[in-house]
């Protein structure tokens, strides 16, 4: 499901940045993918019951597509913190998205154990707090 725990994610985070219906082409940018692959994804989701797709105009999540984007949301924050903190990847989110759905939640609960306590005080070189860790502390 990796494919498309991806494509749940992505909706999932669009979701709070904008409302729903989410357009293809805004998934397709965030994952670099073409419309055509996302559209075809999409119709594979509704028919899973964990979106709801309509042709030109978005897709939507069901209750429980909202419930396993949330479950993966969690390991997402979680991995990309562990990138960004432990391994100072400068793409961190890019690679937590494309692992969120292949790690499991007992990985990602270990993980999460492993990384520092981060406070408000604690930030970037540049000033700003990473929004991953702000996310996973607000969780």
């Amino acid at each position: 499901m990796s494919r498309a725990a991806q494509y749940l994610l992505a909706v999932y985070i669009l979701g709070h940045e904008n409302d729903p219906p989410i357009p293809t082409n805004a998934v397709a940018e965030t994952l670099d993918r073409s419309p055509a692959t996302v559209t075809e994804t999409f119709q594979r989701l509704d028919e899973d019951g964990l979106v709801e797709y309509e042709a030109y105009n978005g897709v939507t999540l069901t209750d429980a597509g909202r419930e396993r984007a949330g479950e993966l949301h969690e390991t997402y924050v979680t991995i990309s913190w562990f990138f960004r903190s432990l391994l100072e990847l400068d793409d961190y989110e890019k690679e937590a998205m494309e692992l969120a759905g292949l790690v499991s939640p007992t990985v990602a609960e270990r993980l999460a154990d492993t990384l520092p306590i981060e406070t408000d005080a604690t930030s970037h070189s540049d000033g700003a707090n990473s929004s991953a860790a702000t996310d996973y502390e607000s969780s």
